[in-house]
């Protein structure tokens, strides 16, 4: 499997999880929520740790499509970050929740269309592959909460293991029964 397929795979996983939080209430709404949040937090620390770097490397405006990516994630993790405060079956949350959605399924529309198929041009398979392992590694030990302000490769170095470890205890405490 390569880059793009494991992060597309990741896609359908992630929108899967939008519609089975909208399905659902109480304990399975609060449960959905927090796998979806988790996902989507280590899939963007992974994309912005070794994806879009590349981006800025490989494509001759890497620059202009990773910085339109990287201000969607940003914006994205402040959104999750204020739905955490919320309870889950206020309006509030179902109004905030939907505009997340919005932005996350057309921020994955706009990889998908803008940023992938341009690296699967211009890498080579045995490239693309070894992404999907540093993804995978990336992955296993980034936040599983969202971070605004930590978005580039730098700041996750620095940052990202220790907001790691308060994240995965975080985690274990706060995990939906049930």
């Amino acid at each position: 499997m390569d880059v793009v397929e494991l992060l597309v795979g990741q896609h359908a996983q992630i929108k899967k999880l939008f519609e089975e939080v909208i399905a659902t209430s109480g304990r399975d709404r609060e449960g959905a929520f927090f796998e979806l949040r988790r996902l989507l937090a280590v899939h963007e620390a992974a994309e912005e740790q070794i994806v879009h770097p590349r981006t800025r490397r490989e494509l001759g405006d890497g620059d202009l499509v990773a910085d339109a990516r990287l201000r969607e994630e940003r914006a994205a993790k402040q959104q999750i970050a204020e739905l955490e405060s919320l309870e889950v079956d206020t309006a509030e949350f179902v109004e905030k929740f939907a505009e997340l959605r919005a932005a996350v399924l057309t921020h994955a529309q706009s990889e998908e269309t803008e940023e992938f198929p341009r690296l699967r041009d211009d890498l080579e398979d045995k490239q693309l592959q070894r992404m999907a392992t540093a993804v995978h590694l990336a992955e296993s030990i980034a936040p599983t909460r969202p971070h605004p302000g930590i978005e580039l490769a730098g700041e996750h170095l620095l940052a990202g293991p220790f907001a790691a470890m308060l994240d995965r205890a975080r985690d274990v405490i706060t995990k939906p029964r049930g």
